[in-house]
């Protein structure tokens, strides 16, 4: 494994289900029951009011992420929260309405693991079916500080190529995001 700094856990796990998408069962309209219908054919089924016939779209959640270089190695940290606790992934969460994807994953990389950050490339786009959430990751380099424990982070660490701890990363995102990376860096 790479460098690491740690912070010791107290109490319990935090469990945050944001992972998956809300139920919603009535019309934020006119309050009567909300059921699933195909609109057209073409199209998937949508929540639909019967009474006001309001249709309530669900659109996905974005997490905007980066994944930061520092000393020539990539900065990934141990969650600790749900969902995913005790894994490794780079820093991101979601961005708030308004801002900026950039910002967004700036923002998330100076919460996580107290660096801040240029953002240098896009290093993709990822979604699943059945999955609420579009995450976009992008390259980042770390602007002279050492990257340190945040708020929701048990660990932060440094790591090169060949020092990824792949069977403890945290989702497929993570796993193919930094395939992703490593695939198309030009310094090798």
């Amino acid at each position: 494994m790479g460098e690491s700094v740690n912070r010791k856990t107290e109490g319990t796990k935090i469990d945050h289900p944001h992972h998956q998408g809300p139920v919603f069962a009535y019309c934020p309209r006119c309050g009567a029951g909300l059921s699933a219908r195909r609109l057209r054919d073409h199209e998937p089924e949508r929540l639909y009011c019967e009474e006001c016939r309001f249709i309530f779209f669900q659109n996905p959640k974005v997490a905007a992420c980066a994944i930061p270089r520092v000393d020539g190695k990539i900065v990934l940290l141990r969650r600790g929260i749900e969902p995913s606790y005790g894994k490794w992934v780079y820093p991101g969460g979601f961005a708030d309405v308004g801002e900026r994807m950039e910002d967004a994953a700036r923002r998330e990389t100076r919460e996580e693991v107290n660096l801040d950050v240029t953002i240098t490339g896009l290093v993709g786009v990822y979604s699943y079916p059945g999955y609420p959430v579009v995450i976009i990751v992008y390259k980042a380099e770390g602007n002279g500080d050492r990257p340190s424990v945040g708020d929701e982070t048990l660990e932060v660490g440094l790591f090169g190529p060949d020092e990824i701890p792949w069977d403890e990363l945290a989702f497929p995102s993570t796993v193919q995001a930094l395939r992703d990376y490593f695939s198309r860096r030009e310094d090798g």
